[in-house]
């Protein structure tokens, strides 16, 4: 089975989100996948913001159950693509395991999405509109990234 995951710092916003997203489309879509998240510097255990919870209602995801993930704890070398919040995640984790370079991309740089600006922000600490646009931005992205024919060839025979 195809594995992904998402990284960002604390694995509490911007991955957590993407996770439970790339979860509910890989099962609407009936994709054969794997998805995990981890962060960084994320404190393994540590629950979702109040706000990322609250921005993942309104996709219909609840993300109350979501536990964060250390990198160092995570399935990393097991993955087959592994998307990162931003440039600075994708240099950090390329220079932890540089074995994994060629699986390693931004998210938006995966979805071939507004290539000016590969970072998608962090909303840690910001008000729920900010958790809104972030959650947008990880959505619209994720609705390309399923659309590619890497990932949607990997239909549930």
């Amino acid at each position: 089975m195809k594995k992904i995951m998402f990284i960002c710092t604390g694995n509490i916003c911007r991955s957590a989100m993407a996770h439970a997203l790339m979860d509910k489309l890989i099962n609407e879509k009936g994709i054969d996948v794997e998805v995990y998240s981890c962060g960084i510097f994320a404190e393994d255990g540590d629950m979702p913001t109040y706000n990322a919870i609250e921005a993942m209602k309104e996709y219909g995801v609840d993300l109350k159950n979501h536990r964060a993930t250390n990198i160092r704890n995570s399935k990393i070398k097991d993955m087959d693509i592994i998307l990162c919040a931003t440039v600075s995640h994708k240099n950090h984790v390329i220079a932890m395991y540089p074995e994994l370079k060629d699986k390693i991309f931004t998210i938006k740089e995966y979805a071939n999405f507004d290539e000016n600006d590969l970072d998608i922000p962090d909303p840690w600490g910001y008000d729920i509109e900010t958790y809104r646009f972030c959650a947008n931005t990880i959505s619209k992205c994720l609705e390309k990234i399923i659309e590619k024919p890497l990932i949607s060839e990997w239909q549930k025979g």
